[in-house]
């Protein structure tokens, strides 16, 4: 029986940590030849991820960018539609995306805040014209110490619920959903969360061009209810994207998250993250994955927030 090595975020050397995930890997693929072992050390990946952002970030991107990239000749390559599902946010395609965002020089000692948001999708078909489609975003939140007494404090944020009403077919070209999203006050701890309802509206629009797939995602959320002595919330998302696929499963991927505060004053209402990065979309054994890497300025950003940030994606997809 072979014996997998134990991986761990070695915060005294990070070097160490990196070579055993290679180790690992390197055991798996050539002992067994199989590639379920290889998802055994993804797994380990997701499990100890947290523990290595807070720890040693860039260490970690490097670590799970490497060991995934230099296996991919064993997987094989997928189809150009399906790589569009999966980058469009109402495909009829059921997907969990793990998506950590790394957000540097935030808190008053600008320092790291990490946010690793599980963002399950799940697409219903109501008639034979129109599709549901759920998201649901569960954040887990590191927070930096934000000023005396506040923040340094690591659990879950507030939780998000959305539901898209949209077509089968795209109507002139263009596929859109709309529907309501849900902000739910779940954070455990203050600093992580609004203490606050929240309801509003939500919609998306995208087209598909040869290799080129774009849209804007927009939402507002409204507080209704929730603790008096917390602030009311009335914020805006705006997220455009932007995808270029090319060969082999490879694309070039922009979508940055633009966030308007309207409660805040003019100096501190926006965030605006400019940047983008590249993905690929492969297979170990028979389950599908969409990875990507992203690197983000914020051109504009509240003081104490994050001057920029890097969004590392992997994405569970399962077609029928």
């Amino acid at each position: 029986m072979n014996t997998r090595p134990a991986l761990d975020c070695d915060a005294r050397n990070g070097t160490t940590f990196a070579k055993r995930v290679f180790d690992a890997r390197d055991l798996a693929w050539v002992e067994t030849g199989r590639e379920t072992d290889i998802l055994r050390d993804i797994a380990d990946l997701v499990m100890i991820g947290m523990n290595c952002a807070f720890n040693r970030p860039l260490l970690f991107i490097l670590a799970v960018v490497l060991s995934v990239t230099t296996t991919i000749p064993s997987f094989a390559q997928e189809t150009p539609d399906l790589a569009k599902q999966a980058q469009n946010p109402i495909a009829s395609l059921i997907s969990v995306p793990f998506q950590n965002n790394f957000n540097f020089d935030a808190g008053s000692k600008e320092d790291l805040q990490d946010v690793l948001n599980i963002q399950p999708v799940i697409p219903f078909r109501i008639s034979d014209r129109w599709n549901l489609i759920t998201r649901t975003i569960v954040p887990l939140i590191h927070q930096p110490e934000l000023g005396p007494g506040i923040g340094n404090v690591s659990g879950l944020g507030d939780i998000q619920f959305s539901v898209f009403l949209s077509p089968q077919t795209p109507r002139g070209g263009v596929l859109w959903g709309v529907g309501p999203i849900l902000l739910l006050p779940t954070a455990t701890d203050h600093a992580l969360g609004a203490e606050k309802l929240g309801i509003g509206p939500n919609g998306v629009a995208l087209a598909i061009h040869g290799h080129w797939l774009f849209g804007t995602l927009v939402n507002n959320v409204f507080s209704v209810a929730g603790e008096s002595d917390r602030s009311d919330v009335n914020q805006m998302l705006v997220q455009p994207f932007v995808n270029y696929n090319m060969a082999g499963g490879w694309y070039f991927v922009s979508s940055p998250i633009i966030t308007g505060n309207w409660k805040a004053d003019n100096d501190h209402r926006w965030t605006v993250p400019m940047g983008g990065g590249l993905g690929r979309l492969f297979r170990v054994g028979k389950q599908r994955l969409n990875t990507s890497l992203q690197a983000f300025n914020h051109v504009e950003h509240p003081d104490g927030a994050a001057s920029w940030s890097l969004r590392l994606q992997a994405q569970l997809l399962f077609p029928k």
